[in-house]
């Protein structure tokens, strides 16, 4: 299926909950949501799975799992096996932040997920509590380490730069890509969400990251790597790992831009950086149809901006829309 605009959609990106058990800074306020979602409020594993499965008739090839934390949520390890087992669907991937991942990675894998990303802005104990507000390093670590040893690939560490806090940590990332085989990707700090922590003095470009790793760490070789989305990717010599970039702020990338986001409450939604939204909820508890559902993605895929005129920060937090 292509939009108006003759990109390929084949990428859906679902949140399976707007809970986490973090309170990272960027995202979430200390206290939490204010206005969390009831279990009434959120779709069900049906819903989602029957979306997906329309979805695959319009070309959907990749399907990513967000939240929240997806892992907080009750039969995730089951929804995946479910997820798996429908034709068509050859990309399933989660974003978690780590914490529960030592105890859920066989089962993950076994139920048929690949490939994960993994948030994590610091390598430093104090630094990681405080941006978490709740989390351990080790727990984090120790579940990277337990993907690895299973036979997760890729994964994917996401690092999202902001100056002053973990900035100083961007050659400690670099370093740290030559001792693990893991895709380490430096991400431009967004004002996403309705939080006030955004500045213009805490942003770091891309380009700045670069510099600073090839003037103190190493020279950076340019890398192809297929399925690579908005990343784009280079090692030091030597390395085990690789070294992402993802520029949102400094790089256009709508004109790649292959996806759509449904979030755990069951809004569509065609573009990140907009708040349009359709309640696709609404169809599935009123008895729609499968042909009826298709219609309203078909409406949605033929919704999506060509790009962003300009930056406009959406209303909802970014747990409530999916990471």
């Amino acid at each position: 299926m292509k939009d108006q605009y003759n990109r390929e959609i084949n990428y859906l990106r679902v949140s399976i909950t707007d809970r986490c058990n973090l309170r990272c800074i960027y995202c979430m306020p200390e206290e939490g949501i204010k206005q969390i979602l009831s279990h009434q409020e959120i779709l069900t594993y049906e819903e989602i799975l029957r979306v997906i499965n329309i979805a695959v008739t319009l070309g959907t090839s990749k399907v990513r799992i967000t939240g929240g934390e997806p892992l907080v949520r009750k039969g995730v390890v089951g929804f995946i096996e479910k997820l798996a087992k429908i034709d068509g669907i050859n990309d399933i991937g989660i974003t978690t932040n780590g914490v529960l991942l030592k105890s859920y990675a066989k089962d993950l894998f076994e139920a048929g997920l690949k490939r994960l990303n993994i948030s994590l802005d610091s390598l430093d104990e104090k630094k990681f509590s405080m941006i978490t507000r709740f989390g351990h390093l080790k727990d984090v670590l120790e579940g990277i380490e337990k993907a690895n040893e299973i036979g997760f690939t890729p994964i994917k560490i996401n690092v999202v730069v902001m100056r002053g806090i973990n900035d100083n940590e961007i050659e400690k990332f670099a370093q740290w890509s030559k001792e693990v085989p893991y895709q380490i990707r430096f991400i431009e700090f967004m004002p996403l969400g309705g939080l006030k922590l955004w500045s213009k003095e805490l942003f770091v470009s891309s380009d700045e990251i670069k510099s600073r790793i090839q003037t103190t760490v190493g020279n950076l070789i340019s890398v192809q790597v297929k399925k690579s989305g908005p990343a784009e990717y280079f090692m030091l010599q030597g390395a085990k790992g690789l070294l992402g970039f993802i520029s949102p702020m400094t790089t256009h990338m709508c004109a790649r831009c292959n996806r759509l986001r449904l979030t755990a409450d069951g809004k569509l939604r065609a573009c990140l950086f907009s708040d349009k939204e359709i309640d696709l909820k609404k169809h599935l508890r009123a008895a729609s149809s499968d042909k009826e559902i298709r219609k309203i993605l078909i409406k949605t895929i033929h919704s999506k901006p060509q790009a962003m005129s300009k930056y406009i920060k959406p209303l909802r937090p970014m747990s409530t829309i999916g990471g």
